[in-house]
């Protein structure tokens, strides 16, 4: 269903998730999103691993679904803790959720990696965030 980059783990795990939430990008050049508005931002989390841990899970869906959603659903992007520097855009927010993931599989004993984070804000426009090979 989403472009994935090419792999040789074994397993692939895909989550999608979506979390309504409002924002605003403060700066008069972002035109009409110097406003709040609103989403309902729909997200496609990819990781991939060789072992599975003792439950036989990659990574607990629920797991992932708790760690962006209890972050970010319902809430103004603008207060959360991590846009104090940077607005809120597509591109911030990916990159965001890719930094909360890997933070949350760095603790976990079958080291899954994340490939990428699929982020859709409308209909009509996404963004894919894909870390640099520096970044793993």
């Amino acid at each position: 269903m989403y472009q994935t980059p090419a792999h040789d783990y074994q397993y692939e795990l895909n989550k999608d998730l979506n979390f309504s939430a409002a924002h605003y990008v403060p700066d008069e050049r972002a035109g009409k999103c110097s406003r709040v508005h609103g989403h309902t931002y729909f997200v496609n989390i990819t990781l991939a691993g060789d072992q599975l841990d003792d439950l036989g899970f990659l990574v607990n869906f629920s797991s992932l679904k708790s760690l962006i959603s209890d972050a970010f659903d319902h809430t103004l992007l603008n207060e959360h803790e991590r846009f104090k520097e940077r607005p809120p855009t597509s591109e911030t927010l990916a990159e965001t959720i890719y930094d909360m993931v890997e933070t949350f599989i760095a603790g976990l004993d079958n080291r899954p990696v994340c490939l990428q984070i699929y982020l859709q804000e409308t209909p009509t426009s996404y963004v894919i965030y894909r870390p640099k090979e520096s970044r793993k």
